[in-house]
């Protein structure tokens, strides 16, 4: 599969290449499918050696998505995409590094309460003065000398973590009522308090940073977790309702989301505005068509944020509905393979480990595609794996790492049990047969 992800990428490279020069790139060709090649074979013989019952599907999707994503930043911007390769190589690093230090899943619980400690304080680090930094209205980026980060994209992993934690040592309690009103059966007020807090953090992040995407992201982790937990779809009803009355309150003090969503309710009335990177996004897509133009033929290049932000809608020009969908199939082919080991763990920390990180990738798409669309407005957030940006592909590949090494967890037990029972069938047999004999030893002869 990993040469599977070699040729198609090569050969998208390739046409693109061919769509913009008019001819093939005899010498860029080669330095880039080596590059590729030795990050994925890196990848791949490290997942062999420390997780080989890991699912073998997740690491080349991934690496499809990766390599989908440096050739239109590399249409779009020679420099982006010199970056995004050193950022992979950087997550590549970090993926190996994390399948490493954790040879089992189940000891990122030991340190849940450092590693929420560690969240809070990257989620908030952007308000710092002096390292802390505005860009596009969302004050989301720490910059410290050369280097800059979101770190919102690396406190969404910690948050997953805790979150899963202590859901799974509270799920029975949270899932049980306890105080009775009239027929009802209803939750104690104060079991509510995990949900609420959830709620209050996630509009914090709103109003201090003017970060939508970040702030219903780990919303939706949280109350999706908690769903997932408890079996109880009465918190999906409350969750949506405290999401809907935060998001009033929102509009009416910060601008950011005013104007988010008057350039998502009428684009053409601030076409010169807020809504002309949605209207251009339009453009984009309706111009690919069903086949697209052909990669490298299409000017994405006119739309903001084209190599971020709105790299679903420069991808859907040049590759057409016919591309995006087999993009959306490929995500579609994570988030399954993920909730499927969720499904298989038998722990129930890593069993909800593993749905939020999955959980994380489908939100995250969902936003970003649903914004693009305008089923939603636009909040900023990159698409996994393919957008530009590299805290965002360092902590995906983060997040790919722990989700294997849960699957291969499952993989271990599941052989461990199996053996066990095995073992304890032949012992039963054999004391079987002890008895047997025993007792016609002692019986009377003919």
């Amino acid at each position: 599969m990993i040469v599977l992800v070699l040729v198609l990428t090569g050969g998208l490279y390739t046409l693109a290449s061919v769509g913009s020069g008019k001819a093939v790139p005899a010498t860029g060709i080669i330095p880039f499918l080596v590059l590729v090649f030795v990050l994925m074979l890196v990848a791949h013989l490290s997942l062999r050696r420390l997780a080989p019952q890991a699912d073998p599907v997740l690491l080349p999707l991934a690496a499809l998505l990766n390599g989908m994503g440096y050739v239109f930043i590399a249409g779009l911007d020679k420099a982006q995409a010199s970056a995004q390769a050193t950022w992979t190589a950087v997550g590549v690093i970090a993926f190996v590094a994390t399948l490493a230090l954790f040879p089992r899943a189940i000891d990122l619980e030991r340190y849940r309460y450092i590693i929420a400690l560690v969240g809070v304080a990257l989620l908030l680090l952007p308000l710092v003065p002096h390292i802390g930094e505005d860009v596009n209205g969302a004050r989301l980026w720490v910059r410290a000398g050369p280097l800059s980060f979101q770190p919102e994209e690396f406190a969404k992993l910690a948050l997953a973590i805790f979150f899963a934690s202590v859901l799974a040592e509270r799920a029975d309690l949270l899932a049980t009522g306890t105080r009775r009103i009239g027929r009802w059966l209803v939750l104690e007020p104060r079991y509510l308090a995990p949900l609420i807090a959830a709620w209050g953090v996630s509009l914090l992040v709103l109003l201090a940073e003017n970060d939508l995407g970040s702030s219903f992201l780990f919303f939706a982790l949280f109350v999706g977790l908690l769903w997932v937990a408890t079996g109880r779809a009465a918190y999906l009803a409350l969750g949506a309702g405290l999401f809907a009355a935060g998001a009033v309150f929102a509009l009416d003090i910060v601008h950011h989301a005013q104007t988010r969503v008057q350039a998502w309710l009428h684009p053409w009335a601030h076409f010169t505005t807020s809504g002309y990177q949605i209207i251009e996004g339009w453009f984009a897509l309706a111009g690919g068509g069903m086949w697209g133009l052909g990669p490298g033929q299409g000017n994405p290049g006119i739309i903001p944020e084209a190599t971020s932000d709105f790299i679903f809608a420069s991808i859907g020009e040049e590759v057409g509905l016919v591309g995006v969908t087999a993009l959306l199939i490929a995500y579609l082919l994570i988030t399954g393979s993920g909730l499927r080991v969720a499904v298989r763990s038998q722990r129930s920390f890593s069993k909800l480990l593993a749905t939020g990180l999955s959980l994380l990738l489908a939100v995250q798409v969902f936003v970003v595609v649903g914004g693009i669309t305008r089923l939603i407005p636009v909040t900023g957030i990159t698409l996994p794996f393919v957008s530009y940006g590299g805290s965002s592909l360092v902590s995906n590949y983060i997040l790919l790492a722990i989700l294997l090494r849960i699957s291969n967890d499952n993989a271990t037990e599941q052989a461990l049990a199996e053996e066990a029972l095995a073992h304890g069938g032949s012992l039963l047999l054999t004391t079987e047969r002890s008895r047997v004999v025993a007792a016609e030893a002692q019986a009377p002869g003919p």
